[in-house]
């Protein structure tokens, strides 16, 4: 199938096509590109949402280096970084708690962050997930519980069964996680996903703790899950394929690869009916998938985004706008032209500043209705974390017509 590509540059869109073979035979598989047939300049694409201005408005830093990820929850903003959690009024930016170094020994980087309700998962390299209460009173957090719980490691553990091996002369129950826990996703059922990079996915029951199922998914590292709103399951993985999964009868099963990148998938993104998935990898490009009801592999790659000039670490996609933050230490956002559907994408603002690889971005709105003129105007907060510590505030004017 050939893939539109749209590469930035100075103003410019311009196209080109990218056909990938299905053969099986993956050593006879090529990659044809196309010349350019078309270009869109800027002024050609359309959005419901016009940026009128953008600037950074704020940057501060965790007392520990290496921000993994961030994510925002009931107004605090949440800094995920080496052996510790910190929280930030998502007002004031001021830190209002740090978590894990004084509970715990040293377990790592933090890689991921889930939320449901008042409690938070964070997943670790130290192979565990751990479970923290928020109390809002003070706006402390307190550690609940290690995931897998030591009572489910005891029940399990009795029954040989239950062992696998990971290396020659090494086992683990298959509940425990056997490298990194990279990623954590929840849905609206009450469970919760973990991704490994020991290749496996689990989940868990968020009401007890106990861990449901283990699924082998991939042949090498899993770095990014996400969920849809209808229970399907998305997993990105280093061996550049991302696999789509459903929950039949308590059991995932596979229905879908993924096959589009040539390298290592390092995130993913869904817009919120669960019907446009978009995947960042070490290829340097954002590929968008379109679901198809009748189509075999599930979803169609349907665009490809170009114009990071490094590896894409993270995606977010809040309210029709995609922020991709890149190793070229970069953040961009893009848009879907609504008006000139062969133009697709585009890249409306980029953000410079980071002197490190941006490893995560997150996001938040707040609109002001304007009746007298049926305008909505408001501001979207995009919240950069970058791999020497700092966090950036980029502060977006934006007027949406009705």
């Amino acid at each position: 199938m050939e893939v539109p590509i749209w590469f930035c540059n100075n103003g410019q869109y311009s196209s080109t096509y990218d056909q990938d073979s299905n053969s099986e035979k993956q050593s006879t598989t090529s990659t044809t590109t196309y010349e350019e047939t078309s270009s869109c300049s800027i002024d050609t694409f359309a959005s419901p949402k016009s940026f009128k201005s953008h600037s950074c408005i704020a940057t501060f830093k965790t007392l520990t280096p290496q921000i993994s990820h961030l994510a925002i929850h009931n107004d605090i903003l949440y800094a995920a970084s080496l052996n510790e959690i910190t929280a930030f009024d998502l007002k004031t930016y001021e830190q209002i708690d740090t978590f894990s170094r004084q509970t715990t020994s040293s377990f790592g980087i933090v890689k991921s962050i889930a939320f449901s309700n008042t409690k938070i998962f964070t997943a670790h390299q130290d192979c565990k997930i751990r479970v923290w209460q928020l109390t809002p009173s003070s706006i402390k957090h307190q550690l609940l519980s290690t995931l897998p719980t030591l009572k489910d490691r005891i029940r399990r553990g009795i029954s040989p069964k239950n062992y696998v091996q990971i290396r020659r002369h090494k086992q683990k129950l298959w509940i425990e996680h056997a490298d990194t826990v990279s990623g954590l996703a929840v849905n609206n059922e009450g469970l919760m996903y973990s991704v490994s990079w020991d290749k496996s996915f689990k989940i868990w029951n968020m009401s007890n703790f106990s861990c449901l199922e283990s699924v082998i998914g991939h042949v090498d590292a899993i770095n990014a899950i996400v969920v849809s709103h209808d229970g399907v399951v998305y997993t990105a993985s280093a061996d550049g394929e991302i696999k789509v999964w459903q929950r039949e009868k308590n059991k995932h099963i596979l229905v879908a690869t993924l096959k589009k990148h040539k390298s290592t998938v390092n995130a993913l993104a869904l817009n919120k009916e669960g019907s446009v998935l978009f995947s960042g990898g070490c290829d340097e490009k954002i590929l968008v998938w379109e679901r198809e009801e009748y189509c075999a592999d599930y979803m169609l790659a349907t665009w490809s985004l170009r114009g990071h000039k490094g590896a894409i670490l993270c995606l977010i996609y809040i309210d029709d706008v995609l922020i991709s933050g890149s190793s070229d230490k970069n953040v961009r956002i893009w848009q879907k032209s609504s008006n000139n559907t062969e133009c697709g994408y585009f890249c409306s603002i980029v953000f410079e500043g980071h002197c490190k690889p941006v490893k995560s971005v997150t996001a938040a709105w707040e609109w002001d209705d304007d009746n007298n003129n049926g305008n909505n105007n408001g501001v979207l907060s995009v919240l950069s974390g970058s791999l020497d510590g700092e966090i950036r505030v980029w502060e977006v004017i934006v007027s949406t017509s009705r």
